[in-house]
């Protein structure tokens, strides 16, 4: 059963987190109540000897073999389409979004994870050499061949994810029902990239498209890499703009009110966010991730709530009883 509202994060396990701080992570985490564990078949390329992913979901899979009944405790998220097809040259080469390359890469995820089957599999970022709609039907075999409970996507357009739901609920199939982007308090700057995907950032289109549609939002990156409580680590430039301020001095007074963190009161605030929001912990350290739990768990006065959501909201409320009366003369 589901007890928390936190995703571990698995993206440097094998690479820049070691295995025995991973499986004492992971135990952490799984002790603490948590259930849904995120990868992806490319972690880490970037920091890998030999420029391939994979190594996370190797890691994960040694785990998973050492705690025999732990597959049946958790629910395992992974990604496809961004592996590296010739090391050193992505994004311009990679394994993208054909039905062929998915069904290898999810297959070849399965092995080294060592189970059957996934709880959620994710087209990682877009490839705009596939129609939409081939890549909304390879989605929907992949759970049809049961391979994945649920799908998703991250990294899209909007107006993509809601033409492969359409696509697959006019077949009759499983549709997408998840969603995956960097998502946090501090807003980025229009028309940045995040994480170097085009469509990296969770926008105001996403948030309606999953409010209206009844989709789960995942947001990696909630805590910008640390910058909240690090004074070492500066927030990156997508977020240098005057909103930015206005909304870290709420922050602020939010925080110091509820002898939390500032990087507590964002996960507090995602986690109890509408349209419901799974923020990802990316972290490498036990007493980040207690912090975390413990944030998750906090549930946030409505006055903190309101003075945090008041300040640029991304999705503004209207006064209906504002609205002019296009119908008068």
């Amino acid at each position: 059963m589901e007890t928390m509202n936190l995703a571990l994060g698995a993206m440097r396990f094998g690479t820049g987190v070691d295995e025995r701080t991973a499986f004492d992570l992971l135990d952490r985490f799984v002790d603490a109540g948590g259930t849904w564990i995120d990868t992806a078949d490319c972690y880490a390329f970037w920091d890998s000897d030999t420029g391939h992913g994979g190594q996370s979901e190797e890691v994960l899979g040694r785990w998973l073999t050492a705690r025999p009944g732990m597959r049946d405790r958790v629910r395992i998220s992974t990604k496809f389409g961004a592996e590296p097809v010739v090391a050193g040259r992505w994004p311009a080469s990679r394994t993208g979004l054909g039905s062929a390359e998915v069904r290898a890469q999810l297959e070849s995820s399965l092995r080294r994870l060592g189970t059957d089957h996934v709880d959620l599999a994710w087209a990682h970022m877009e490839d705009r050499t596939v129609p939409i709609e081939d890549v909304a039907d390879t989605l929907s075999a992949l759970h049809d061949d049961g391979l994945t409970a649920r799908l998703g996507m991250s990294n899209h357009a909007a107006w993509r994810v809601a033409a492969a739901r359409a696509r697959a609920l006019g077949q009759g199939h499983e549709a997408v029902s998840s969603l995956q982007y960097s998502y946090s308090y501090l807003h980025p700057r229009p028309g940045m990239p995040g994480a170097g995907h085009r469509f990296g950032f969770l926008t105001d289109e996403h948030l309606d498209l999953a409010a209206t549609e009844g989709l789960e939002i995942w947001a990696y990156t909630p805590l910008l890499g640390g910058a909240y409580d690090n004074p070492a680590k500066e927030v990156s430039e997508e977020f240098e703009h005057p909103g930015t301020t206005r909304r870290l001095a709420v922050l602020d007074e939010v925080s110091a009110g509820l002898g939390l963190t500032r990087g507590q009161v964002v996960l507090a605030w995602l986690a109890g966010h509408t349209p419901a929001v799974r923020p990802i912990l990316g972290g490498s350290k036990p007493d980040q991730l207690e912090a975390a739990v413990a944030a998750v768990r906090t549930v946030l006065p409505d006055d903190a709530r309101a003075r945090l959501d008041a300040v640029e909201p991304l999705t503004p409320s209207v006064d209906v009883d504002r609205v002019p009366d296009t119908d008068a003369a």
